[in-house]
């Protein structure tokens, strides 16, 4: 049942199959008066920026990965991956057209200038690039994020196989949070673990994470527009960035630790 109320929320996910998951689940919920879709970013681009990040054998590494490991368990978690959707009920049906936007990057002059005209009272974030100063600031209301990871633990991406990585399955799981200018340093709204089984791999991790987290990002919406949402403190918590496995690490859990 959808929430008869007049606040303007703004969906911003990336231009991808998954974004129409994320809408169907706010949307079954809350209206969304506009659903920003960011373009995938470019592999050249994509791989520069790592480069100067990682450095170039990091980098072959995590293509070599994608291409060799990732790929193939994507292929072989097809039945799996559709249990989870039935599951959690996930609905795949197209976002409405008169819905959506395009843009090549959330920090665009258009955004800030889309933002600045549609003056949302709450703009909700999935899977996309970091916000700038800039955007951020461009209009008066808060932005919450869903992270596929435990912060401040798990930071970046790939968070619940480094979890598993490091014995750490209590950390396994989702956030919710208030975006501010680091990355995922924001202040935490709600935190779910999740939890994976014998059947569940790399390619099987981010769909059971989005199924628990989309749950909390619709209490989380709630509570904002009751006034009862808060920030959880995480006292003595170590905070960590991490990145996409190289192949070659992702062999030595595998056969270490036997983590998928």
């Amino acid at each position: 049942m959808i929430r008869n109320d007049k606040n303007k929320i703004v969906l911003f996910t990336r231009n991808s199959s998954t974004a129409h998951a994320i809408y169907n689940s706010i949307s079954s919920q809350y209206d969304i008066e506009t659903v920003v879709l960011e373009d995938q970013e470019k592999v050249k681009s994509l791989l520069k920026r790592r480069i100067r990040r990682l450095g170039l054998f990091a980098t072959i590494g995590q293509v070599l990965f994608t291409k060799l490991i990732a790929k193939r368990l994507i292929s072989k978690s097809k039945k799996r991956c559709t249990e989870i959707i039935k599951e959690n009920a996930l609905n795949f049906n197209r976002i409405p057209k008169e819905k959506m936007r395009r843009t090549a990057s959330v920090n665009s002059p258009g955004v800030i200038k889309f933002l600045q005209e549609t003056n949302p009272d709450l703009v909700v974030v999935v899977s996309t690039s970091i916000f700038s100063k800039e955007t951020l600031s461009s209009v008066n209301c808060k932005f919450i994020n869903l992270h596929t990871g435990i912060t401040p633990e798990y930071r970046g991406n790939a968070c619940a196989y480094w979890a598993l990585a490091n014995s750490e399955p209590q950390n396994v799981g989702v956030t919710v949070h208030f975006i501010d200018e680091g990355i995922d340093t924001g202040g935490i709204i709600h935190q779910r673990n999740v939890s994976i089984t014998p059947q569940d791999n790399y390619a099987t991790y981010s769909a059971l994470q989005l199924s628990e987290g989309l749950k909390l990002l619709n209490t989380a919406i709630g509570e904002y527009f009751d006034g009862t949402i808060s920030v959880q403190k995480k006292e003595g918590s170590k905070s960590r960035l991490w990145y996409s496995p190289t192949i070659w690490q992702y062999l030595y859990y595998r056969m270490k630790k036997g983590v998928k």
